[in-house]
């Protein structure tokens, strides 16, 4: 067992290995996580979450990397959750994104953790959400998620995150990809990455049409702006850094800060009680009521539905 009060206090000190075993009970879902929850939430809300997302190959880490360095020169210390695919092996992180972000490894305003996503889908861990407050409460000032490698559905960070960047490279396909359901509706600020490329002029005219199309703003709304990058070579990194700072800066203004963090926390509520009652049902997956269910449904004398809220009343009440 863990001594939870000393691993806080030695991650308020900014210690990385008590960080580092913070997240691991998080990640192991360990009997002590209500405890550690309970410690941090005082201590939460200080930290400004960027969540980056695209498909694989736009240069995610690259950019990541790019923005830790701007953040750390302006003196602000950076928390990096960089969620990997999981080994069907080990369920552990394949990619290992602090391997490509090597030059920041013994910066101590840095911490840096891999997460394998375990199944989960969306594009993050199931753990991310705690994973982020450990890094709130250990006195991050930006908490950079960078995600797997999205498709067209895999958009979970913008629910996870106060500002949502989306990269995009040219070459890749990305401006078609853009137009279908779910990366335009997320995206804060967009980026072309690898804008050295040919076609990167091409691919953020397409993207700046698209967002004219799908757009149903007021005066006064946030529009995301385009930003061509080289992250490879820090070009345009700043100006990212600029476009990030004023959505903030909007999103304080109107209120709609506080509105996606209470948003956040709810859904975070609803996903722990989700998650409660599928361990519950899983318990009772070998229960004689269950099973007579089944046989009443497969008889015709029970509907699924009507079943469902016969497993739900019992549960409730046991």
């Amino acid at each position: 067992m863990q001594d939870v009060p000393t691993l806080v206090a030695q991650a308020r000190e900014g210690r990385p290995r008590a960080v580092a075993r913070l997240i691991s009970l998080v990640e192991g879902a360990s009997p002590q996580l209500r405890e550690v929850m309970a410690a941090l939430a005082p201590l939460t809300g200080n930290a400004y979450v960027v969540g980056l997302t695209g498909s694989p190959g736009v240069g995610k880490s690259t950019s990541t990397s790019a923005l830790v360095s701007a953040y750390r020169r302006a003196g602000k210390r950076v928390g990096v959750l960089a969620v990997d695919p999981s080994s069907p092996f080990s369920g552990g992180a394949l990619l290992g994104d602090r391997v490509r972000m090597s030059e920041h490894a013994s910066d101590p305003g840095v911490y840096i953790r891999s997460m394998a996503t375990r199944g989960h889908l969306g594009g993050l861990a199931w753990a991310a959400p705690q994973a982020i407050r450990v890094l709130d409460a250990a006195g991050c000032d930006v908490v950079l998620v960078e995600t797997v490698g999205v498709g067209q559905s895999e958009v979970e960070i913008a629910s996870q995150a106060d500002t949502s960047v989306v990269l995009l490279a040219p070459g890749m396909g990305d401006g078609i990809q853009a137009a279908k359901a779910g990366i335009l509706e997320i995206g804060d600020v967009y980026v072309v990455n690898k804008a050295d490329r040919d076609g990167a002029d091409a691919t953020a005219r397409e993207l700046n049409h698209m967002l004219g199309l799908g757009e149903s703003r007021g005066p006064g709304d946030w529009r995301p702006p385009i930003v061509k990058t080289v992250a490879a070579r820090g070009e345009g990194i700043d100006e990212v850094v600029e476009a990030l700072e004023k959505h903030r800066a909007w999103m304080e203004e109107r209120g709609v800060l506080q509105e996606r963090r209470v948003a956040r926390a709810a859904h975070e509520v609803e996903s722990i009680a989700v998650t409660a009652l599928r361990e519950r049902i899983g318990d009772l997956s070998g229960d004689q009521h269950v099973g007579a269910l089944a046989e009443r449904i497969v008889a015709g004398a029970l509907d699924p539905y009507r079943a469902a809220d016969e497993l739900i009343a019992g549960l409730t009440q046991s």
